[in-house]
């Protein structure tokens, strides 16, 4: 353990063991400030990873980083579902670089990056942990990939990516901030907080620094996750949990691990079982969703669609076209899940779903 995580381990103690009162509000806000300032320095003595292969151009429509131990079979796995060629070997640390591989499922080209094996520490720079993490960080999905005989790997990897500022299947914090010329900190919030009072926050913002503004929580949050939001660098992801070498567990075993881990998916790489239901689960993870496009007139196109994400607006659609189409947009008619009825005329702000026919009338 570094330095700094001795302090931060110290700092968690004395908040453990000080008793949540009016008179200890501003000593528990200094407390806090200051894990957040001893976390900031981390991340900024770790810095970002400079090793061959592993600054990794994002392609395709989503990427998915491929995360697990050593020897869980993380090369032959991309290489079944990818165009990529992965080393395959049975001993460990096989992959030393980042390798990209495109994985093209119902239309979409989704890249999946098979990562060295992540090892304990990896987030404090052990087996070049930073230099892996920090391609996690840029990913719009992350598998982790699990032997089915080595369950206890699965709280490190957690753990691991936690430490490396990756908060798996969350959404950021309701918190906003507001600078001012003066006034002091103004903290307002729609909940009430059952772990933070305006005092603690308060405290914790001028120990970091900050003087004069205005906080607004519009969600009952942790002291953590005020940290997170004051620190602006954290990375909220899906995750998919897959556990693979499933051939070697009897049915007794798999029906267990099943009933334990209901959303995941289970595989074996090597005999290329269940490899179709985990494409389809990426498929969903990354929120993919495809758009058709009918000319005025004309046939809509149903061979090539455009691929946008679930959310995403008319508005979406016509900028990636050309941002000319919102300049000149007038209306535009949809066909599909999202119209109320076929050939509907609707504005840019309107949300598309998957295969809906578009035509933009401009």
């Amino acid at each position: 353990m570094s330095s700094i995580d001795d302090e931060i381990a110290e700092i968690e103690k004395e908040i453990a063991k000080t008793q949540k009162n009016k008179a200890t509000e501003h000593h528990l806000g200094n407390l806090y400030g200051k894990i957040a300032k001893l976390k900031e320095k981390a991340d900024k003595q770790g810095g970002r990873g400079k090793g061959a292969g592993y600054t990794i151009k994002k392609a395709g429509d989503a990427t998915v980083a491929l995360v697990g131990f050593p020897s869980v079979g993380k090369s032959t796995l991309i290489n079944s579902i990818t165009n990529a060629s992965s080393e395959v070997a049975a001993y460990e640390f096989t992959t030393l670089t980042a390798i990209p591989g495109m994985m093209n499922y119902k239309d979409a080209s989704i890249q999946i990056v098979d990562l060295p094996g992540i090892i304990s520490e990896a987030s404090k720079g052990k087996g070049r942990g930073r230099e892996v993490l920090n391609v996690v960080r840029n990913a719009d999905l992350v598998i982790m990939l699990i032997d089915v005989k080595k369950l206890h790997h699965i709280p490190v990897i957690e753990k691991e990516l936690y430490e490396a500022g990756v908060r798996l299947d969350k959404k950021p914090p309701k918190v906003f901030f507001k600078s001012a010329p003066k006034g002091g900190i103004k903290v307002m919030s729609t909940f009430d907080l059952t772990e933070l009072s305006p005092e603690i926050i308060s405290s914790i913002m001028r120990s970091y620094g900050f003087i004069n503004g205005e906080v607004i929580i519009r969600e009952n949050i942790s002291a953590e996750d005020f940290i997170d939001a004051l620190l602006g660098n954290r990375h909220y992801v899906p995750s998919l949990m897959v556990f693979n070498k499933v051939d070697t567990l009897s049915d007794k075993e798999l029906k267990k691990l099943k009933k334990t881990y209901k959303d995941a998916v289970f595989i074996s790489a090597e005999k290329g079982k269940g490899l179709d239901n985990l494409k389809e689960e990426i498929f969903q993870k990354t929120r993919i969703i495809r758009v058709y496009l009918k000319p005025k007139g004309k046939p809509a196109d149903m061979d090539k669609p455009v691929i946008l994400h679930k959310g995403d607006r008319i508005y979406d659609l016509c900028l990636k076209i050309h941002k000319q189409f919102i300049e000149y947009f007038r209306y535009a008619q949809v066909w599909g899940k999202s119209a109320k009825f076929p050939a509907q005329q609707l504005g840019l702000n309107h949300v598309l779903e998957d295969k809906d026919v578009v035509t933009i009338v401009i």
